[in-house]
């Protein structure tokens, strides 16, 4: 199969970082192994969840519950409830109210769902975000729980391949995201995304993604073979020239800029790094063109 790259885009672009579509999957895949009879109490359930990954409870909205537009959200309650989860009579009718999971108020070690807040909340903005969009909304309960896992399993470039655990009843719904304009390629197990959906694919990596796509930038790490030792880095103090060595340790003492040592040592030894115009005033440094390897202008 050809493999057909998407338009460039930068991460920013994306609703989800790549840690952060991992979570959504791993929130995916937690509900899709619950014992729940039907799509309407497993959509209901990804919803809830998330809200109370962190301690047990969330405080979710009647009005977003009802949006979900489930067949029989009676039985979806009951289902949860049968389960152990306390939901309110009058969630559904009601703005909101609190809903307690028991099986996620547990110690970390033993979460099944170990989000920490942000990614908490990005990936339940993300959820309701993927559920609102154009494409989706008009669709049956089993076809939106479909629509949230092919995204959250899609790549940068559209491509993704069905989960293995996608509920059984979604898998009968694939042809209605085809024909609804959802997917623009369904061949066995691989589909392809809209372009309307890009940005809230889960970045997941695909065979039939280019093979030039550019790796990650990961943070900015020292190179283990450009680390200086404090013995070193008190050597190449004493040799340099007085205004030098007065730059050096001026941005090694910096209140402002508080890099690690090593950085700093291997800013000025070796790789040249870039410090913000703040950091150089703070510094109150005149001559830094002339002596700072750091600097960016």
């Amino acid at each position: 199969m050809p493999k057909t790259a998407a338009p460039p885009a930068s991460a920013a672009s994306f609703l989800l970082t790549i840690p952060q579509g991992h979570a959504a999957r791993l929130l995916l895949s937690y509900t899709a192994a619950l014992p729940l009879s039907s799509p309407d109490a497993q959509l209901l359930a990804v919803v809830i969840s998330v809200r109370a990954a962190r301690g047990g409870t969330g405080r979710i909205r009647g009005a977003g519950l009802r949006a979900l537009g489930l067949d029989d959200p009676d039985r979806a309650v009951t289902d949860l409830r049968a389960l152990g989860w306390q939901i309110p009579n009058l969630l559904l009718d009601q703005d909101t109210d609190l809903v307690t999971v028991p099986a996620l108020a547990v110690r970390p070690e033993d979460h099944p769902l170990p989000l920490g807040e942000i990614p908490r909340a990005r990936v339940s903005g993300w959820t309701l975000r993927t559920l609102a969009a154009p494409l989706v909304t008009p669709l049956p309960p089993a076809a939106r729980l479909a629509a949230l896992f092919l995204t959250g399993h899609a790549s940068e470039h559209l491509n993704g391949q069905v989960p293995q655990d996608l509920p059984h009843a979604c898998r009968d719904h694939l042809p209605t995201l085809v024909t609804g304009g959802f997917l623009t390629e369904l061949d066995g197990d691989h589909y392809r995304l809209d372009s309307s959906l890009r940005h809230l694919a889960g970045r997941l990596p695909h065979q039939a993604d280019p093979d030039d796509s550019p790796p990650p930038r990961g943070p900015w790490k020292v190179r283990k073979q450009d680390r200086t030792t404090p013995s070193q880095w008190r050597r190449w103090k004493q040799r340099a020239r007085p205004e030098v060595r007065q730059n050096a340790e001026a941005v090694e003492h910096c209140a402002v800029c508080r890099f690690p040592r090593a950085r700093v040592a291997a800013a000025f030894t070796a790789a040249p790094l870039c410090f913000s115009r703040s950091c150089k005033r703070a510094a109150g440094l005149r001559a830094w063109h002339d002596f700072c390897p750091l600097s960016n202008g």
